[in-house]
């Protein structure tokens, strides 16, 4: 016998006004979009007024393609209040609500710890034959505003900036050349969060067991390792394909990316096919995007001296020749930088009395395999600090990210290798994000590590060796000679580098010394590109006498080479013909400031009225600068990229270009612009935006 539908008349999902108490109306007003933990407004009409009010109203939430109770994607509660087979999504009529006569209105709560996704919501009746009427959709997201959700973050203040703020500040360069760079999270365009849930609809474990995966939907410690995986595309239909070689035929050069949003959107627009290129940068700033946009506090992180050990023995093995340049590519490397981001979440599976909740590790750049996928975290930021390796997920990477030894190697002509000496200090310098509420950097290196050079550090060095089960080695570095290499101009793409190395000897015996000093453009994961020049000197170092030694780089020698490089490596290697091929060695990292751009806004910082964006660029160089192209961007305030080209910028010569917006979303906002031509590649600018929401005015949207 066919079942009885409940008769419901028109539903109203109060989407605006749930949205706004549910912090989610930056993403839409148009479509129920809710919180974990957290109650919103249901309103429906009932056609049939002699239903007898004792009747139970039945209603029952679902995600997912194969939904169960047992697995929590199908949920099951009644009216009155407390009724039910012990499910924990609550409801309750809404006070000024009348039944069974004419519209009802329920308030309905979501557990703090139910599947994040989209759900369908029905309603019914208890009666055996009665059949579910459709109430409409909802998505579900995490909720850092509810105590009862593992992502509960407890100052509104950071709340703002980790969860709700659109755009940050992504830091690059080297220790002692750090450069911030604006980034457009853009996590509430339209269609983003649409993009972020089918992110998780394709991902490997899904398509092999989705209701598994559905279910497991409810815990950030599996989002977070989900999303990580995605981003790259090494084993899955992920997000980005990484490349580090400088060939970037058929996509984009992962320096053009100034937001997250353009990444995501080709993604889609390519049937879940890679969007080519990205590097660590990228990486992060996109996986930033989603965890924001699901509800997860995510913050970019940047590690200056940051190691990759691939053998997992907690050390960075340098190899040098003695002219000075690196023989062969050792597996493990320093990167000049590395970026991940830092989630926030409590990981009651690692302790019971919150011992590594806080922020964690998750880093999506395809470095090393995590249980047979390119994965990395979620890594608890206190246990590196702890130095306890042997926790999930990939503590042990991490911490050697951040705190490796690093063992230089000398190798001569007939193959063999002489240990010269092991760095205990200079891996992880500068550990570096974003400030709550501003443009500062703000150094967390503490929270990673003890300060260098401590006894504490040593030890919790000592303690995570032994955790992994690697025997100790001493260092038999050979001493008596210091080299340093030493700026006299500041480093500026399109200008000449001039550079001094200074020797110095504390003995008592003149030295000779054979020194050879290169220079080497290099890619910011610690490989070179190309050599710029090399030079070969014989010099005595008298005793207890600085010896100084110029270095000269020509811009029209280094200026082509630094196309797809990141920085400059100079090192000087010197060997001691008095002390049977003693050898010293020191290197120095130079990254080029880049010419000026500047970006400002002109007009009323007000919501739908009419602004200016203006970009300058002067070249700097003695020659023209050829097909020169600037880009402008900014969630809330353009809709889409705007572009302006100019076949040639002479010698001297201003470019002053004049773009109109229309800014749609209050709030602190940020115009990105980024500036490229033959000679120079995506120089970046920013400027801040506060736009003064507008009321009673029918929206135009540009």
């Amino acid at each position: 016998m066919a079942g009885t539908m409940l008769d419901v008349g028109k539903v109203e999902l109060h989407c605006e006004k749930n949205n706004t108490a549910n912090k989610t109306n930056d993403i839409s007003v148009n479509r129920l979009i809710v919180r974990r933990g957290q109650s919103f407004l249901v309103t429906f009409e009932l056609h049939d007024p002699s239903r007898p009010t004792t009747d139970l109203l039945e209603l029952m939430v679902e995600t997912g393609p194969q939904p169960l109770e047992a697995l929590r994607t199908r949920s099951v509660f009644r009216l009155p209040e407390g009724c039910g087979k012990g499910s924990s999504w609550k409801v309750k009529v809404h006070q000024g609500s009348v039944l069974p006569v004419g519209s009802i209105t329920l308030d309905i709560t979501s557990p703090a710890d139910a599947p994040v996704g989209e759900y369908s919501l029905s309603v019914k009746t208890s009666a055996a034959t009665s059949v579910g009427s459709s109430l409409g959709k909802l998505l579900l997201l995490f909720n850092p505003w509810c105590q009862e959700d593992w992502v509960h973050l407890p100052k509104e203040e950071e709340r703002q900036e980790y969860v709700m703020r659109e755009q940050g500040l992504v830091y690059r360069g080297s220790e002692k050349y750090i450069s911030s760079m604006a980034w457009n999270f853009g996590q509430f365009e339209d269609d983003i969060v649409d993009i972020c849930l089918k992110l998780l609809d394709v991902n490997p474990k899904c398509l092999s067991d989705p209701a598994k995966d559905f279910s497991a939907r409810c815990n950030p410690i599996y989002v977070s390792r989900v999303v990580s995986a995605m981003i790259n595309a090494n084993d899955d239909r992920g997000v980005l394909m990484g490349r580090w070689d400088g060939k970037y035929d058929g996509g984009m050069s992962p320096t053009h990316w100034n937001g997250s949003v353009e990444v995501l959107r080709r993604w889609l627009k390519n049937g879940g096919n890679p969007v080519k290129y990205g590097q660590c940068w990228v990486f992060a700033a996109v996986m930033c995007t989603v965890l924001r946009c699901l509800g997860i506090p995510c913050r970019v992180v940047t590690n200056f001296q940051s190691a990759h050990d691939t053998d997992k023995n907690l050390t960075i093995d340098d190899f040098f020749s003695d002219y000075g340049v690196r023989p062969k590519q050792s597996p493990d490397s320093v990167w000049n930088y590395h970026v991940w981001v830092e989630a926030w979440m409590r990981r009651p599976d690692l302790s019971a009395d919150s011992l590594y909740d806080g922020w964690q590790v998750v880093d999506p750049t395809p470095q090393e395999k995590s249980t047979g996928v390119y994965c990395c975290g979620p890594a608890p930021v206190k246990a590196i600090l702890q130095g306890h390796v042997d926790l999930k997920h990939d503590v042990p990477f991490v911490f050697a990210e951040v705190n490796a030894d690093r063992v230089t190697w000398m190798v001569f002509a007939d193959g063999s290798k002489k240990k010269i000496s092991t760095d205990s200090v200079s891996v992880g310098q500068n550990i570096s994000t974003k400030a709550v509420g501003s443009d500062k950097r703000v150094d967390i290196t503490a929270n990673y590590k003890h300060a260098e050079g401590t006894e504490k550090e040593r030890d919790v060095y000592n303690l995570a060796v032994k955790r992994v089960n690697i025997p100790e080695e001493d260092s038999n570095g050979i001493h008596g000679v210091s080299m340093k290499i030493v700026e006299l101009t500041k480093p500026v793409s399109g200008k000449d580098i001039d550079l001094k190395l200074v020797l110095n000897s504390n003995d008592s015996e003149t030295r000779t010394l054979v020194i050879n000093v290169n220079v080497q453009a290099m890619r910011y994961n610690g490989v070179p590109s190309s050599q710029i020049q090399t030079e070969l000197k014989e010099q005595k170092l008298l005793p207890n006498q600085d010896l100084t030694i110029p270095i000269h780089i020509p811009f029209s020698v280094y200026g082509e080479k630094m196309r797809e490089s990141n920085s400059i490596k100079v090192s000087a290697v010197a060997t001691d013909k008095n002390k049977s091929g003693a050898v010293y060695i020191t290197e120095k990292d130079l990254v080029p400031e880049s010419p000026l751009l500047t970006i400002k806004a002109i007009g009323s910082e007000l919501q739908y009225s009419d602004m200016t964006a203006e970009v300058v660029f002067e070249n700097p160089l003695s020659e023209g600068l050829r097909n020169c192209f600037i880009t402008v961007t900014g969630s809330g305030l353009l809709t889409e990229t705007m572009e302006a080209r100019m076949p040639l910028l002479k010698q001297g010569q201003r470019l002053r270009v004049k773009m109109p917006f229309t800014p749609y979303r209050p709030g602190p906002k940020k115009l990105v612009a980024g500036f490229n031509c033959d000679q120079f590649r995506d120089i970046k600018a920013s400027c801040n935006v506060y736009i003064k929401p507008v009321t009673g005015v029918v929206p135009r949207l540009p």
